[in-house]
């Protein structure tokens, strides 16, 4: 049986952007809706549509948690968890 996959996913608008965090159990369909503007709301209005970081999770409860805290997190704070895996803010959705 495999298990079921749980994503905290940040999405940016550019580097140094605006910045977007949100949970999926389907990161490339969210990401791929995100691109496509299919979203009403903050990352259609924004234009946020680069995926710079995710993390995976078994735990729903788990992820939904980690994306509370990251969105109570300092800008700055955020700004650096993606700096120090994707230092240039490349778009991850084709390596996903």
């Amino acid at each position: 049986m495999v298990e079921k996959q749980y994503y905290v996913y940040l999405m940016a608008s550019e580097k140094n952007g605006t910045i977007y965090i949100g949970v999926t159990s389907n990161l490339v369909d969210r990401v791929f809706k995100h691109k496509q503007s299919v979203y009403d709301g903050f990352t259609k209005k924004y234009k946020v549509d680069r995926l710079v970081y995710y993390e995976v999770y078994g735990d729903i409860y788990e992820a939904i948690g980690r994306e509370k805290q990251l969105k109570n997190w300092k800008r700055d704070w955020k700004m650096k968890l993606i700096e120090k895996n994707n230092f240039a803010w490349r778009d991850l959705f084709c390596e996903i």
